[in-house]
This record gives structure tokens, sequence and C-alpha cells, in this order.
């Protein structure tokens, strides 16, 4: 993922609302969201390159997210793919503290990375280039490549239209969700971040959605969870800017239970 918008706890109606844009290159194979045949549970889409995901979540509640954190220069070959991160944390039964601390102990193995981890009713959040996770609070967030609300223009645009969003509907229109991560404009150059790829390339990265001749935004993603644990999962497949494929799923989330407990059985 390379933007992530989220409210969390704070609307009447939703315990979670989440709209997400994956940016990558266009060659870069892809399975769109799906239930895994190896993994039930699992709604995700997956990247057929290295096996992992980007953005998931399963019958449980169990819900995460990764974005790359953007440092061409720290970028190292033949590390572990960030994706496998998503797919560990959403095939285990680990609470997010305890899966990010052991995380911690093996953060060189990846190269830079932003986690959203937990389940519908708490998140937490992790990067390896910073010393440790926490609980997120209550209430509008936004996440690009840098850390969770680092203030970059289309992570405070992402983060203001969401939140005066949700403050003012108590019905939320997943078509407002995806029109709120199409927008196509690039940002003033004294508004940009320098984050080592050069002005032009940072100019091109930053709307929230991208588009270029190699890489851009190829899928973005709704999810909506109600106090009651009813989620609906949105996703829209692009191909060159072009929208090719939605997918729609509905399903409620059911009690998970721990290792031990199931051993009680």
């Amino acid at each position: 993922m390379c933007l992530i918008a989220f409210h969390l706890q704070q609307h009447p109606t939703y315990s979670l609302i989440l709209a997400a844009n994956r940016d990558e290159f266009y060659d870069r194979p892809t399975q769109p969201a799906h239930f895994w045949e190896e993994h039930p549970e699992l709604l995700a889409g997956k990247d057929l390159h290295a096996g992992g995901t980007w953005l998931g979540i399963t019958k449980t509640g169990r819900l995460a997210a990764l974005t790359n954190y953007r440092d061409p220069l720290s970028v190292q070959q033949d590390l572990i793919s960030r994706g496998e991160i998503v797919k560990d944390f959403l095939t285990s039964t680990e609470h997010a503290s305890t899966f990010i601390d052991k995380l911690e102990a093996q953060k060189t193995c990846y190269n830079g990375f932003n986690l959203l981890a937990g389940t519908i009713d708490e998140l937490h959040y992790y990067s390896n280039m910073l010393p440790s996770g926490h609980p997120i609070e209550e209430g509008t967030h936004a996440l690009s490549n840098k850390f969770l609300n680092t203030p970059w223009p289309k992570v405070d645009k992402a983060r203001t239209e969401l939140n005066d969003y949700v403050s003012l509907s108590e019905t939320i229109e997943t078509e407002k969700l995806f029109d709120l991560m199409r927008t196509s404009e690039q940002a003033p150059d004294h508004k940009l971040p320098d984050t080592g790829v050069g002005l032009d390339l940072e100019r091109k990265l930053s709307p929230a959605f991208i588009q270029m001749p190699n890489y851009g935004t190829r899928c973005t993603t709704v999810v909506l969870v109600t106090h009651d644990g009813s989620v609906h999962f949105e996703e829209r497949t692009y191909t060159d800017g072009n929208l090719t494929e939605t997918i729609v799923e509905k399903f409620s989330v059911v009690s998970e239970q721990s290792e031990e407990t199931k051993s009680l059985k």
C-alpha cells in the first residue's frame, strides 16, 4: 500500500472506516482480493511474485496493512518480502503487540516498512525505522511512505477529507471513499517531501492516485466494519488508471479462538 486513510472507533455506525491505495509496478503479477484456498478465513489480494499481501482482513476480525518506507538509499536486495509480514500476522492468533515484539527482533530482515496490525476494534502501528510500536488512538489517521500521520500533502489531504466526511455522515457511502482515493492532482513543489528520489518523481508520487508509464495505483480497497461486526469489503482494480474489476465481499465477524482455547477442547 502507498496510502491508507482510516477512521477508528469514533463513528456512530462503524468501528472502522478504511480506504487504501496500492501503488506498484504494473508488471508485478498480482491476484485480486479473494478468500485464500490455503487460508479460507483470509480475504486479501496476493502478490504472485513473493506470495504475500499488502492488506487483508479475516473472518475473525484480524486486520493488517503495510506500506513501504521510502528511502532508496537504504534499500537492500535479497531481504524477506514485506508482504510476508501481513500474511504472517493475519494467519496467526497472536495479539498485535506480541507479534510486533517478535517482529522488532527481526526488523533488519526487511527493507523499511510501516505496519497497521490488530483487529477491527484495536489497531497497532509499527515501523522498523522507529524504536517501537504503539496502539493507535481513536480518530482519523493516514499513512503513506514515511510514518503514521507524517504531514505529506496527500496524507494531510486524505486525513482531512476523510475526517470531514465521516464527521458529517451517519451512513458512509463507499463511492465517496473511492472518490477520495482517486485524487490525481499533484502537490505544489514547496510542499513536497524530499525522500531522495528527485523532484520530478516526488511530483509524480504526490497524488493519492498515481499514474506513470510503468508504475501507479493498481487497486483501491475500502473496508467498512459496523460496531456489531458486519464487514463490507470492496476492491477496485485498475490497469493504467482504468477500472478493470470490482470485487465485493460481505460477512459477519466471528470470535477468534486462541491456540490455548482450542487445545482445551
